[in-house]
């Protein structure tokens, strides 16, 4: 019989043994199927275009950051969308199938109807031709002070042709007549936006984009098949981008770009955290089942067998069991994907049609990596087995392995010296990297335990067993049990610990992350009002805020994001150090005077004009730069300034590293408008009075709101909701998956006590004893897991409330805690207790004569 028929036949004859292995390696397999499709996601899939439906091909500005010397993946995603030149257009009219070109104008405006205000998007009239937009109603607008309103707006806000619209943009609303009504052919409007219509002139001036467009559309004369591939060509030093079909949304719309930025971030950095756990998992499930065989190799060493074959056979059977496993967890991948897909959909990280991308590559790549953690887990788990010496085969096969070898312990003390390494990220480092070095240290710490095995079990366990063996007959059982197994206590500790620790850490890192941005904002913000409203601010109410009796300062505050280059540790190819581009918060501030403090070290928050920026010690210290030195970073819409710095300041948790003038974050933004005005008022100042006056500001500024300190909510504290929901999505996914992995060992493992119960049946033993053994011995196993588990989650969750908030208590729900114990402990008691009624049922004269 060959090896593989062999392997074959062992399978059949030794299912459970396998099991184990083939759950763990399809749930991984399915996780890991689901992070390459949404990885896949972001790099082909989009949203269907609603304004271009009509082009054949639209060009954009480049919506990716990536200077030379940064590496494909690291280029990061504008914010706001770039403009183009308008000179593009003669270029692109030269192009060999292209009909029409029409460039388009956009900008972000209210409507101030009946009903409040209604978000919509301006546009000039010779752009409605790319929907197309007819009309229905009325002419086109011919002067400044004319509009055309698409037809659900119309019906929304009761208005007719010959009427009257106000509409802001930047400043107070201004009155414009309504002169036609328009919609798309079959339909009152689109689905996710609202527009208006003005003249070509008008729309430039309210945009504020002389001598460029938001986009430009090619309509095609006669077949477009391969127009944009010519168009690009065209275009291929200008620094554009060239869209055709599904790929006209993301020069549509911006939250495309940023959705499969960052999908593939999240897929990336989850998936490589699934793929660890998954690895980690199926080696210790074929470990646990190898140990188990021990009899059944040894018997194969003494008639002969070499370890080359003992190796291969146990190959074959993971192949067989391992290969049937990925292809259905690749298989079942598709429903985690979508499963994904719609929570990340729910909490806001994707437009709702974000298509899920299900194409071939994703699940080849999960099967292979599925086989393939499970082939090189097999030739860990049979390497000590398959070197048996045959003289001492069948001696050792029956008791118990208690020594780990000294390459495994040193590797082992690795990784908790690593895991030391990392909790201690916080103390010095205040960034979301922190938060990630501390969830990594807990996993690194249970890998270094379970790597450890018995050396590290051992003395827990003398020290728990010594009370519990004085506990009667099934207390010195269970304390017998646990002292001569401990390799199989291990094994069964590793998955629980894992979940324990894994789930603290990643749920309390971001409770502590959130309480240390609330409470740095409320250090930071120290304005009496602030005065917001939906869509934003516009800049003149900070001016007029300042003319009110009893107002110290007024000034704006603008949200926004930068990308900056840093120089990470590791030699490039060429020699230099590998370039990094990193996207992240910064506020635009001017004229704020004590509204805002942000813990200055050096220079002054009041020098912020023109091509100033001021920046947190953290990134000053990153990027080597100083007070009065230059910073090149990039702005929201990607444009590159050279900035210099102005002042330094500490607190950079809640607000970001970098400030700029508020001119400067609004002028590169899409709204052009403020996010929040802060005022402050003065000494003795009548407070009602005050309020009362800012209030009134709504009558020529609709919309606005005034809040007091006390009433300022997550977005102007620093919201950090979407990271929080983010990371529990993906928490959740690979809790599951170790939840999955604890029930599998303690199933696997208990099932082959079998003969175990039957003799102590057999010596006098009831069945009502060998159930309170394994109720003692399943509650010191849960009791080290939460213990061990809460320790090893304890010292990164300290370190890193120590490095954020100054205190070594970590900030969150104690019964989240208590929660995330009591189900290990309900896992562990069922998955001890369930195979262990079962296995009583079978009469312990035939249980004794059962095959291992």
């Amino acid at each position: 019989m060959t090896v593989r028929g062999l392997a074959w036949q062992l399978v059949k004859a030794r299912k459970l043994a396998f099991i184990g292995a083939f759950i763990a390696v399809l749930c991984g397999s399915a996780v890991v199927a689901a992070c390459g499709m949404l990885m896949e996601s972001g790099i082909r899939s989009g949203v269907p275009t609603e304004r271009y439906a009509a082009a054949a091909v639209v060009v954009g500005g480049e919506q990716s950051i990536k200077p030379e010397g940064v590496n494909v993946m690291d280029a990061q995603q504008v914010g706001t969308l770039p403009t183009v030149s308008r000179d593009l257009v003669g270029r692109i009219e030269a192009v060999p199938g292209v009909g029409k070109v029409v460039g388009e104008t956009t900008f972000a405006a209210r409507a101030v109807t009946g009903g409040g205000l209604v978000e919509v998007l301006g546009h000039d009239w010779d752009s409605a031709v790319l929907t197309p937009y007819e009309l229905r109603d009325g002419r086109q607008p011919g002067s400044a002070d004319e509009v055309v309103v698409d037809a659900s707006l119309a019906q929304r806000a009761g208005i007719a042709v010959g009427g009257r619209l106000d509409v802001m943009t930047t400043s107070t609303p201004v009155g414009y007549d309504v002169v036609g009504i328009a919609a798309p052919a079959g339909k009152d409007g689109l689905a996710k936006q609202t527009g208006l219509y003005f003249t070509a002139e008008q729309a430039t001036r309210l945009a504020g984009t002389e001598g460029r467009f938001h986009a430009i559309g090619v309509l095609a004369d006669g077949d477009a098949a391969d127009l944009a591939d010519r168009v690009e060509e065209a275009l291929k030093d200008d620094h554009v981008i060239v869209a055709a079909g599904q790929d006209r949304g993301t020069v549509e719309f911006a939250s495309v770009g940023q959705s499969r930025v960052m999908l593939m971030a999240i897929s990336g950095s989850f998936g490589g955290i699934a793929l660890l756990v998954a690895g980690f998992v199926v080696a210790g499930t074929l470990t646990l089942a190898m140990d188990q065989r021990r009899r059944e190799i040894a018997l194969l060493r003494a008639i002969a067998a070499t370890p080359r074959q003992i190796a291969k056979l146990i190959g074959s059977e993971v192949v067989l069991v391992a290969g049937v496993a990925a292809a259905l967890g690749a298989g079942a991948g598709v429903f985690v994907g979508q499963g994904l897909r719609e929570a990340f959909v729910e909490i806001g990280v994707m437009p709702a049609d974000f298509a899920l991308s299900v194409g071939p590559i994703p699940l080849l790549v999960a099967f292979l990596t599925g086989l393939g953690v499970a082939r090189l887990s097999a030739s860990i788990a049979a390497r000590k087995p398959s070197r048996i010496p045959p003289t001492e085969a069948l001696g050792e096969a029956s008791v118990e392995r208690r020594d780990v070898g000294w390459v495994r312990t040193l590797i082992g003390l690795v990784f908790l010296a690593g895991s030391v390494a990392m909790a201690t990220v916080p103390l010095y480092l205040h960034t979301e990297i922190a938060l990630g070095m501390a969830g990594l240290s807990a996993l690194l710490a249970v890998i270094g335990v379970a790597l450890l095995g018995p050396r590290a079990v051992a003395p827990i366990m003398w020290l728990v067993t010594a009370p519990l063996s004085k506990l009667g007959v099934t207390g010195y059982l269970a304390a017998a049990n646990n002292r001569a197994n401990l390799r199989r206590l291990a094994s069964a500790l590793t998955p629980l610990m894992l979940s324990i620790a894994f789930a603290v850490v990643n749920f309390f890192s971001q409770t502590v992350a959130t309480a240390a941005a609330v409470q740095e904002s409320e250090q930071v913000m120290k304005t009496d009002y602030a005065v917001t409203a939906p869509g934003g601010v516009s800049p003149e109410v900070a001016q007029a805020a300042r003319r009110i009796d009893g107002v110290a300062a007024a000034g704006s505050m603008v949200r926004t994001q930068v990308t900056v280059l840093t120089e990470e540790v590791g030699e490039t190819a060429g020699g230099g150090r590998q370039l990094r581009a990193h996207r992240m918060p910064a506020l635009g501030l001017n004229q704020v005077g004590d509204n805002v403090d942000l813990g200055v070290t050096s220079g002054s928050l009041d020098d912020l004009r023109g091509n100033t920026v001021a920046v947190s010690e953290n990134q000053a210290g990153s990027q080597e730069v100083a007070l009065g030195g230059d910073l090149k970073l990039y702005l929201d819409d990607g444009q590159q300034a050279t900035l210099k710095v102005v002042a330094v300041y500490e607190r950079d948790l809640a607000y970001g590293g970098y400030v700029l003038p508020a001119d400067l974050a609004r002028a590169h933004s899409t709204t052009r408008l403020d996010s929040s005005t802060l005022v402050k008022l003065e000494p003795g100042a009548d407070h009602a009075a005050v309020r009362a006056e800012l209030t009134r500001l709504g009558e020529r500024y609709p919309g606005l709101t005034t809040m007091g300190q006390g009433e300022l909510g997550p977005a102007e504290r620093g919201d950090r909701y979407v990271q929080f929901w983010v990371n529990l999505v993906a928490v959740g996914v690979i809790l599951g998956y170790i939840a999955i992995a604890v029930a599998n060992t303690l199933v696997l493992s208990t099932a082959q006590r079998r003969r175990e119960f039957a003799l102590l049946r057999l010596v006098g033993g009831t069945r009502r004893q060998v159930v309170r053994m394994m109720r003692a011995e399943a509650g010191t196993l849960v009791g080290i897991a939460v213990v061990v588990g809460t320790l090893i989650a304890a010292l990164p969750l300290v370190l890193l409330s120590v490095g954020f908030m100054g205190t070594p208590v970590p900030s969150g729900p104690i019964g989240v805690y208590l929660g995330i114990i009591g189900f290990a402990a309900l896992l562990g008691f069922l998955a001890l207790g369930v195979p262990t009624r079962l296995a009583l049922r079978a009469r312990p004269v035939d249980a004794i004569g059962m095959r291992e």
